[in-house]
């Protein structure tokens, strides 16, 4: 076989992969490598409420997504707890596609 034909049949197999989506990140793990379940659990309270509450709150409202985003990237306080002592949500760099992924999967439980 020729080594152009060779050539172009691997840079075609190369691009193919390379089009292909990588694949998807469980989004618990995504949320324990963002520093979430620092402060977050499924179940119980941390400091930050559990999912469930969270999920439970926002899950009929359609503009959680994107609240719930903003309050990740800018960070927040005092939304669940109204007392003198309030632990401030730090900003997180997470990307926007792990966020999307992570608000998602907290709206489900």
């Amino acid at each position: 076989m020729p080594r152009s034909i060779i050539l172009a049949g691997a840079a075609l197999a190369v691009s193919l992969a390379a089009a292909l989506p990588a694949h998807a990140a469980d989004p618990a793990q995504i949320a324990v490598k963002a520093g979430c379940m620092a402060c977050h659990a499924k179940d119980k309270k941390l400091f930050g409420p559990p999912f469930q509450d969270v999920a439970a709150k926002y899950r009929s409202d359609p503009t959680a997504p994107p609240r719930l985003a903003d309050h990740v990237r800018k960070g927040s306080k005092g939304i669940w707890t109204k007392t003198l002592v309030m632990i401030p949500v730090p900003a997180n760099k997470i990307s926007d596609a792990d966020l999307k992924a992570v608000i998602a999967w907290v709206l489900k439980q």
